[in-house]
């Protein structure tokens, strides 16, 4: 049996698009809200160490974006709605906004304005060494995310951008190296990454092992 396909219209992208963006904001608007309250009571709700659960957060819900956004092309595979892929481009700005946030938290709240120090925390942290390598690649991605750069980079486009791929494993390795004791959550984090990294590998062999791929290739 078929799949039937929503095609939603314009109006129904916009408020859809509108609800994601509101619900892809409120755990900064949370973080920001109980940030205050520690500034002006000290009661935020943040822990005994309110620097290390900020950072903690922003890095945490970097990765779950990181991971919703990889999760777009399978669910689009399996469901046929095409329409998914609509919103795989705002959640991976997302991503390198949490990222963005979790390392301007580092270099202000950990360091304290000595930001020269990174490259020394860098050179001997390999946790950070692998975090800032994630973050350096999400640069090029957040900055080519336009149609503009879609149209002018071409083909090249689709190859930059799997470097997300990268990314991803980067990302879930600085978290395990960052965690000292209980690797349940991290390890979580990688059972994901390595679904989704499968099911990509899985359907690019099952498309090369295919009968027309065979007689493509026997005719070329």
């Amino acid at each position: 049996m078929a799949t039937a396909t929503w095609r939603p219209g314009t109006r129904a992208i916009f408020g859809v698009k509108t609800a994601v963006h509101l619900l892809a904001l409120v755990p900064a608007a949370i973080l920001g809200w109980q940030i205050r309250q520690e500034w002006l009571t000290g009661s935020g709700g943040l822990g005994a160490d309110p620097v290390a659960e900020i950072e903690h957060r922003l890095g945490l819900w970097a990765l779950r974006f990181l991971m919703i956004t990889l999760a777009i092309t399978p669910l689009r595979q399996l469901t046929g709605q095409t329409v998914l892929l609509r919103f795989r481009r705002m959640l991976g700005l997302y991503t390198f906004f949490y990222a963005t946030l979790h390392f301007t938290a580092y270099l202000v709240l950990d360091l304290r304005g000595y930001w020269t120090q990174i490259f020394e925390e860098i050179a001997k942290r390999p946790y950070i060494t692998v975090g800032f390598t994630a973050w350096l690649l999400l640069l090029p991605l957040a900055a080519t995310s336009t149609q503009a750069a879609i149209r002018r980079l071409g083909k090249r486009w689709a190859q930059l951008h799997r470097l997300v791929y990268v990314i991803g494993v980067l990302a879930v390795l600085h978290f395990w190296w960052l965690v000292k004791s209980d690797i349940r959550e991290p390890a979580l984090y990688a059972g994901i990454l390595a679904v989704l990294l499968g099911w990509r590998l899985w359907k690019r062999l099952r498309r090369a092992n295919s009968p027309s791929a065979r007689r493509t290739a026997a005719a070329g």
